[in-house]
């Protein structure tokens, strides 16, 4: 039988459930609905409400087009909403996770992932923000303030929303752990540099973040995709590149009003090009230095961080393609990433040690555009600061998105199913839940103490050595991450 709780906040009283063994509060505000001329403008301040508003029913998503991966439209720009899911046993001062969801930076939602089994057995609370994606969050033009930075400033205003009322719900709000999967991994890099996050999180956690450091070589995020370019964007580009396609879709009739006039586009048409920008901009006040430039040379706010890959990352995203690989077209991708290198990467991995091509392709990725970046700020962090470092390495693990194909192994977001209940996820055998059990306890540690160690638990290796944490049903251990990945080879080529 559900029953109700009610929670006073400083806007208003909220009520929300007791299930099972856990508290469940859906759709908070924590900023004033960015719309009309709060559109591409830093987040407001909520106004307080009378009564007791309801908070049983998640918040709308970010607007976004449906993708093959996250089933999930919305057009409604009124999305900065949070959940909030903790233990219903009595309790105070409980460290607290603020969870960025992942999506390419164009989609998602806090409502996918039930957090309830981490915040059950670890004892914690989770806080879980929608905000801006896509144009809505990145979007820059001349004369806009801090463009390019608005899904960050979300973020920063959900950690103060946290900092202000999460002693309500049992949390400590001196004890924050940030933490986020791919696209939302980099946006926690993001507030590692930004100096409006200072003092905001207490411990950062990064997963499988992708283009970190630099740019991609072509093909090796997804073949039939050209050279990336590094994930953050001087702002001057990114004005120019809005102003460039506001153009190009008769968005502005008058110079001196385009701001306005861009505002008044419906959404609809400004989510199809959304996925031109995801690249947060750097050069303004949120995000004054590039994160890249920032955290190699030590400039970050100093905390403990956790981080790691999937052992198999890159497979998501070759199967994805939806263009198989083949012995014909190997050749052509290796020369178009690698230039007069190719001939040493393709002697690195023949075809004749893989089942398929593009199984070597997506061991080339995984290796180059993955793993290899992953370490080096792994190495970049922990020159400053305690530094711990994973791999998720379950290779039966069930996919989220099935891929046609190609074994999926241990592929980009397969970990997420063992720390979030995922609506229409596979079920996980015994011995995953197990591993996820762990997993989860790891996670919770680090979030406690600042150190993932558990005193039944296997230890963590010192990363130092080039051995990392694996984490995999059959064992939990030391794993030389450096010699799986070719690292030694990869840090010759380009």
């Amino acid at each position: 039988m559900t029953e109700h709780v009610t929670v006073q906040l400083s806007g208003g009283a909220i009520r929300g459930r007791r299930l099972d063994e856990h508290l469940s509060f859906r759709g908070i505000p924590y900023a004033a609905p960015p719309v009309g001329e709060r559109r591409w403008r830093p987040p407001a301040p909520v106004e307080p409400w009378s009564g007791i508003r309801d908070a049983t029913v998640p918040g709308n998503p970010a607007p976004q087009l449906a993708q093959s991966f996250a089933d999930v439209t919305s057009v409604d720009e009124d999305c900065l909403t949070l959940d909030v899911t903790a233990p219903s046993t009595t309790g105070t001062g409980r460290p607290v996770l603020v969870w960025l969801h992942g999506g390419g930076g164009t989609n998602g939602t806090a409502a996918i992932y039930d957090p309830r089994r981490l915040a059950i057995s670890g004892d914690v609370v989770v806080v879980a923000p929608n905000f801006r994606l896509g144009v809505f969050g990145c979007f820059g033009h001349p004369g806009l303030a801090d463009g390019g930075t608005f899904g960050l400033q979300d973020q920063q205003a959900a950690l103060r929303w946290v900092r202000r009322e999460i002693a309500g719900f049992g949390g400590d709000p001196a004890n924050v752990t940030l933490i986020g999967e791919s696209n939302g991994a980099l946006a926690v890099a993001a507030h590692l540099t930004s100096p409006g996050s200072a003092g905001l999180f207490h411990r950062a956690i990064l997963q499988s973040a992708f283009g970190m450091l630099g740019p991609a070589p072509a093909h090796t995020f997804m073949p039939g995709v050209p050279t990336l370019p590094p994930m953050w964007t001087p702002v001057a580009e990114l004005d120019r590149l809005g102003a460039a396609t506001a153009a190009e879709h008769g968005w502005i009739s008058d110079a001196e009003s385009a701001l306005a006039q861009l505002r008044r586009v419906p959404a609809e048409e400004l989510l199809q090009v959304s996925g031109n920008f995801i690249r947060p901009a750097f050069g303004g006040t949120t995000l004054p230095e590039s994160p890249a430039e920032a955290l190699l040379a030590g400039r970050f706010h100093r905390m403990p961080v956790l981080l790691g890959t999937t052992l198999d990352e890159a497979r998501f995203f070759v199967g994805l393609a939806g263009n198989p690989v083949t012995a014909e077209s190997y050749p052509r991708l290796l020369s178009e990433a690698f230039g007069d290198a190719a001939e040493e990467v393709a002697a690195r991995y023949a075809l004749d040690r893989f089942p398929t091509p593009s199984l070597a392709w997506a061991q080339i990725c995984t290796d180059r555009a993955w793993a290899r970046p992953a370490w080096e700020l792994g190495r970049a962090l922990a020159a400053h600061t305690d530094t711990w470092f994973y791999e998720f390495a379950d290779r039966d693990a069930p996919p989220l998105v099935p891929l046609p194909g190609a074994p999926t192994g241990a592929q980009h977001s397969s970990e997420l199913a063992y720390q979030f209940d995922i609506p229409g996820a596979p079920q996980l055998t015994a011995a995953q839940r197990e591993l996820a059990d762990r997993m989860n306890r790891y996670w919770t540690a680090f979030a406690a103490n600042g150190d993932p160690a558990c005193a039944d638990l296997p230890a963590w290796p010192d990363a130092a050595t080039g051995h990392v944490q694996s984490l995999a049903p059959e064992r939990i251990g030391a794993t030389d991450y450096a010699a799986g990945h070719a690292l030694d080879f990869w840090s010759r080529m380009p």
